[in-house]
């Protein structure tokens, strides 16, 4: 076995004592005031050193600028390699970047819009592909005819867990103040191949799933079968019927109490 020996970097001096030159190859790029005091050096290969000066500039807080140096072999003047503006701790930094694949959420394919699938997407399976009497199979098959890849069981299982956990499952507040469940439902239509005993299509165009995959225990207030409930009346106060009855006006001695009571009881008499 052969180790490999790793020697430790010698900081050249004349690259480590160019500081100033280090600081006029930032000045020929920035703005006045935007650099910094010298932070320290780093040794990067023989004859090569790197000079760090802090950055100024308010928008680059916690960044560095970073100059490296370097001179020939047995030569005395040192040149500028490369200027470079680098994070240091806690400086503000872009998010790492996601493929779009990875970006892309239900929803986000527009008109005109094109998403290819990759070869190798785990949802798919060869049309071709021997499967279980558990998975759906072509109607045609024939190389040329049939579909090139028809929907695999890891598909199948991601669709079914994703419409069971959605708002046509039945775990929405629709489907827990729906009278019955979809699967009674007369406007149901259940899916072909395995799918038919889980999943069907809402055909009631009144229902908000209408046209849209439901779960057979998902429901609404638009079941086939739900009961109408008839309107309660609330009684109404009682018609007087005025027309034979004269209306008059109360006189004066009524409404003041002091008509004789036994003056409607007993006959006038005479003087």
């Amino acid at each position: 076995m052969t180790r490999i020996r790793s020697r430790a970097v010698v900081i050249d001096q004349a690259c480590a004592a160019a500081v100033d030159l280090a600081r006029s190859a930032v000045e020929e790029s920035v703005r006045p005031g935007e650099i910094g005091e010298h932070l320290g050096m780093e040794a990067e290969d023989d004859r090569v050193v790197t000079h760090y000066f802090a950055c100024l500039d308010r928008a680059y807080r916690g960044w560095r600028w970073a100059v490296t140096v370097t001179r020939a072999s047995r030569a005395r003047k040192v040149t500028v390699s490369e200027v470079v503006l680098l994070p240091g701790t806690g400086a503000l930094l872009a998010p790492a970047w996601v493929p779009w694949s990875e970006r892309l959420r239900p929803g986000d394919l527009g008109v005109g819009d094109l998403l290819p699938t990759g070869e190798d997407d785990d949802r798919l399976a060869p049309g071709f592909t021997e499967t279980d009497d558990d998975v759906d199979r072509q109607m045609i098959f024939e190389y040329g005819l049939g579909r090139a890849r028809v929907l695999s069981p890891i598909g199948r299982d991601r669709a079914v867990r994703r419409w069971h956990a959605g708002e046509s499952g039945p775990h929405t507040p629709i489907a827990h103040a729906a009278p019955a469940q979809c699967s009674t439902c007369g406007f149901y239509w259940p899916l072909a191949g395995s799918l038919r005993t889980g999943f069907g299509v809402c055909a009631n165009e009144y229902a908000p799933d209408d046209g849209r995959v439901v779960a057979a225990d998902h429901g609404c207030g638009a079941h086939s079968e739900a009961a109408v409930v008839p309107h309660q009346v609330e009684p109404s106060a009682p018609i007087l019927d005025d027309h034979v009855y004269d209306l008059e006006e109360p006189s004066e001695a009524e409404l003041t109490g002091s008509v004789d009571e036994t003056s409607s009881d007993e006959p006038l008499g005479h003087s």
